[in-house]
């Protein structure tokens, strides 16, 4: 059977590997961009590359968690990207205030970076998004690191607008009192 646009994702999630070529071939570009982006400041092509692969492994393993149809697997494809660089990026970087990648990844200047951001270094307030359960991790993910619309959330996670701003506010009080313990103990 030939692999095209209209049945990769049903092929992948009957696992046939030629969907998985598929994608490699189609999303390489995308995968590739945004891995460099946030892991070049690591000068490592060893790390880049393992992050490549792991988010096309990560792709392949978790297809049956997409929700979405073929026009929102790029969005879908792209935040496991740079979900996971980083990851890697923090697992491996080794300068404790080399936080300018992510700094620059929040492009939402709403209250959240405001409040968290200032005086904290840009780690602690992804190792606080990284505590949030499914789906507000993926929600403040999109929203604060991606700058993706309610809207465009909604078509990835399968929610309402309404139901997205609903998580976005609740998460943001939890993260402040968060925030303010750590700055407390800190």
């Amino acid at each position: 059977m030939r692999i095209d646009r209209e049945n990769f994702l049903t092929q992948m999630r009957r696992k046939d590997e030629k969907s998985l070529e598929y994608i490699i071939d189609i999303y390489s570009s995308l995968v590739n961009g945004i891995v460099r982006r946030v892991l070049e400041p690591l000068k490592n092509e060893g790390i880049i590359e393992e992050c490549i692969s792991d988010v096309f492994l990560s792709v392949w393993n978790n297809i049956d968690k997409f929700r979405g149809n073929n026009d929102n697997f790029k969005s879908w494809i792209g935040g496991i990207s740079k979900y996971k660089a980083i990851d890697y990026y923090r697992k491996y970087s080794t300068e404790k205030g080399n936080t300018e990648i992510i700094d620059n990844s929040i492009s939402n200047g709403e209250n959240l970076e405001e409040n968290i951001i200032k005086g904290i270094e840009t780690r602690n307030v992804m190792k606080l998004i990284n505590e949030l359960k499914e789906p507000d991790k993926s929600i403040f993910v999109m929203k604060f690191l991606f700058g993706y619309s309610g809207q465009k959330i909604s078509d990835a996670l399968g929610l309402t607008v309404s139901n997205i701003n609903t998580r976005v506010s609740r998460g943001r009080k939890r993260l402040k009192e968060q925030f303010e313990n750590i700055s407390k103990e800190g």
